[in-house]
């Protein structure tokens, strides 16, 4: 019998994992939720001052590789490291990865960003498998959705509040406390972990080899080492024929790994075989899910700072001021300025800035202090570009905004709320037998996402021709379409890998699912870079649209099939 909290039926493992992954979801959001800005915002400001396109490259290949490294890290935990001690090595590289990121230099920005793809390879697939083996059990294995869906939504209450922390510490103290905001964060889950880790470590069992079964050192020398030779030489290729030369490296890289899969699908035994080829299936259809979905931290985060109507109304403002989490705008004689006047001044303003001395305490505050004046007064012009004119306040006025960061805590927020309503409705249709199968929720859960794109498609309407901006009811309502989708698809994933995996190799092919993430988070970037290159917008939802929905159909033709793999291995 698998030890259970009495209330809820479900093992007490299970919410030591919770608030771990909460925690490390915190982090890892928080990040995300100021990345694009982050890397965008001038480097006077505080930010890198890279260019549109490359923070979307960068973007792309950082999430392509945060997921790419679970299937490296999930091997390792299968058969030589365990899970408990991946878990705790993964959250104490990410934590340093955002410790090193509040640094404000271009080296340790990307030997930052190495800890988190590193620490997140070991961390990500393996407390995944963890939940699924508490489930393992004949008394649990019914409640495994249930399970994976209570722990999606401890994912999804540290996604919503780290938006909050991060406005805060940006808009008070800078990106270098938010970033270290993030490193907090994951060290209290992993200590959250550890103190529970006696009621997980009886699930954490490493599988041994059997008898032909490929080595580890082998399946890393046929998977990692020809995974880093193919991604040299697709950045050395001449030209991009996927757009620039970090496309060409990660896909081209990821092609030896997904080899990989696939020559495991066709030399497993045969029903073990059966079971591979079907997960390897739903993963190649949820790659276009993921590719729309984690543009919330690009495309959409573009959207919320430049095209969506994010001022407070003043019951909100005056709270909201008084705990610094308003974006304040100003109008004032040089942002009312015609165009060369207002370049001419921000020129002058930055030759000044730039010749203030920055030796003691005093003088970094000072300069500190006027890089963020000029900063304000550019933010100021580009909000009040696309706002109509009896709406921009008169000068020496000013309003006050909601954060960017901000928008990025609505899907989690709609995750927390939607999630008792879909597990209610699942539980309900359960009991009825009427339950869909899992294969049948993804294939729900495509279609809802695809109907997202359809709304901010009346957003762009909504601007008149981008020259307005739209109500943030329109981000709020995509959002809650496609959380509904998410939550039919992804935790769904996690449950269908638990479900059909073989024993021995659940963490890599946990691994496998967070591969086909990855490939989804590049294409997202890639996809993102789009953005500026579309003057009707509408094109960029309307391709978002047709993608997931053709992945949707693709999935509904193998149902039947996924749907006799799934008998086959007595689950649902």
């Amino acid at each position: 019998m698998t030890e259970t909290t009495a209330k809820t039926g479900h093992p007490k493992g299970l919410w030591y994992l919770f608030g771990t992954e909460m925690w490390e979801r915190f982090g890892y959001y928080l990040m995300l939720g100021i990345f694009s800005l982050y890397m965008i915002d001038g480097w006077n400001n505080g930010g890198m001052g890279f260019d549109a396109a490359k923070k979307s490259d960068i973007y792309g290949t950082y999430l392509g590789l945060v997921y790419l490294t679970p299937f490296i890290g999930g091997l390792l935990a299968d058969r030589v490291l365990g899970y408990r001690r991946s878990i705790v090595m993964g959250g104490l590289m990410m934590s340093a990865g955002y410790f090193l990121l509040s640094i404000h230099s271009e080296t340790t920005f990307y030997i930052a960003l190495l800890c988190i793809i590193l620490g997140n390879g070991f961390f990500k697939p393996n407390i995944s498998t963890l939940v699924g083996n508490l489930y393992s059990g004949d008394d649990m294995k019914d409640k495994k959705d249930a399970g994976y869906n209570i722990f999606y939504m401890g994912i999804n209450i540290g996604a919503f509040i780290c938006n909050f922390v991060a406005a805060y510490m940006r808009i008070n103290y800078g990106w270098g406390h938010a970033f270290a905001a993030a490193g907090v964060g994951m060290l209290v889950g992993v200590a959250i972990f550890l103190i529970g880790t006696k009621h997980i470590k009886h699930v954490d069992v490493v599988k041994p080899v059997q008898e032909g079964d490929m080595s580890t050192m082998k399946i890393l020398g046929l998977t990692v080492l020809p995974m880093f030779i193919f991604g040299i030489i697709g950045y050395m290729i001449p030209g991009n024929f996927l757009g620039s030369d970090t496309n060409d490296a990660f896909i081209i890289g990821c092609l030896p790994v997904i080899g990989f899969f696939i020559y495991l699908a066709f030399t497993a035994e045969a029903k073990e075989s059966r079971a591979i080829k079907a997960l390897l299936a739903v993963f190649t259809c949820v790659i276009l899910f993921f590719a729309i979905f984690h543009q919330n931290g690009d495309a959409l985060t573009v959207w919320a700072e430049d095209h969506t109507d994010r001022n407070m109304p003043e019951s909100v403002s005056n709270v909201a001021d008084k705990v610094g989490m308003a974006q304040v705008v100003v109008n004032n004689d040089i942002v009312s300025a015609d165009q060369a006047t207002f370049d001419a001044k921000i020129a002058e303003m930055r030759v000044k800035e730039a010749a203030m001395p920055a030796v003691s305490a005093e003088e970094l505050k000072a300069k500190g202090a006027y890089s963020n004046e000029v900063g304000q007064l550019e933010k100021s012009r580009k909000y009040f570009a696309t706002l109509p004119g009896d709406q921009v306040p008169a000068k020496g006025e000013n309003l006050k905004l909601y954060s960017t960061e901000l928008y990025q805590s609505i899907n989690p927020f709609w995750v927390v709320v939607l999630t008792p309503l879909v597990v209610g409705i699942f539980g309900f249709m359960r009991r009825k037998k009427k339950e869909p199968s899992t294969p049948t929720k993804i294939f729900i859960g495509l279609v809802i996402t695809a109907l997202s794109a359809l709304v901010m498609v009346g957003a762009v309407f909504a601007t008149n021709d981008m020259t307005m901006k739209a109500s943030s009811w329109w981000l709020i309502a995509s959002y809650g379409v496609i959380t509904v989708g998410e939550l039919c698809l992804s935790p769904m994933g996690l449950s269908l890998v638990s479900k059909l995996s073989p024993p021995r190799i659940t963490a890599l092919m946990m691994g496998g699912f967070f591969l086909a993430i990855s490939v989804g988070n590049k294409l997202s970037g890639m996809l993102s870079s789009l953005w500026e290159e579309m003057p009707e917008k509408q094109n960029f939802f309307y391709l978002n649209f047709g993608l997931v929905l053709a992945a949707a159909i693709v999935l509904l033709l193998m149902l039947k099939w996924l749907n006799s793999v799934m008998r086959e291995n007595n689950v649902q």
